[in-house]
């Protein structure tokens, strides 16, 4: 499930050793594009306080996005394959499921941001700023929940 980002290389560099430093780098990215898509969706609302120029219950998205954030990268890899997970309440099933929640609350949160875009925004020739504050929210920590799920490596967390 992680393997997809094990063989990327980064450039040749005699200065920097990028392998002992992927999770910080993963770690780094990932925590910047996350504060970036709250300060986006935290402008996009002081900017435009009135409940007609961007409604209030469009924070939902991301409120779905950081918890589903938090519930992928609650379960590790090894927890996933059955590797150190046996006991508990379901064991390697439970995070699976625990893992497809997660997974459905972060493009189901991405979806209705779509939504919110086109239907309150786009089709209304409005303003478009707080819809695209809403979708680039949740688009940011989307990418920031697979950067650090994917992009670390745990033979490195000792």
């Amino acid at each position: 499930m992680a393997g997809f980002l094990d063989n990327f290389r980064w450039p040749e560099c005699e200065c920097i050793d990028w392998s002992e430093r992927r999770n910080a780098v993963a770690s780094v990215v990932a925590g910047v594009l996350f504060f970036t898509g709250w300060w986006i969706m935290i402008d996009a609302a002081v900017v435009y306080p009135k409940p007609e120029q961007m409604n209030h219950a469009f924070h939902t998205c991301g409120v779905f996005s950081t918890l589903a954030f938090f519930m992928i990268n609650a379960v590790s890899n090894a927890q996933v394959r059955g590797d150190s997970y046996s006991d508990g309440c379901l064991g390697r099933t439970g995070a699976r499921i625990w893992l497809f929640i997660g997974f459905m609350l972060m493009f189901g949160s991405l979806i209705a941001s779509m939504w919110i875009l086109f239907g309150a925004y786009v089709t209304r020739n409005t303003n478009v700023y707080p819809g695209l504050a809403v979708f680039f929210q949740n688009a940011l920590i989307f990418f920031s929940t697979l950067i650090y799920k994917f992009g670390r490596t745990e033979e490195l967390w000792g």
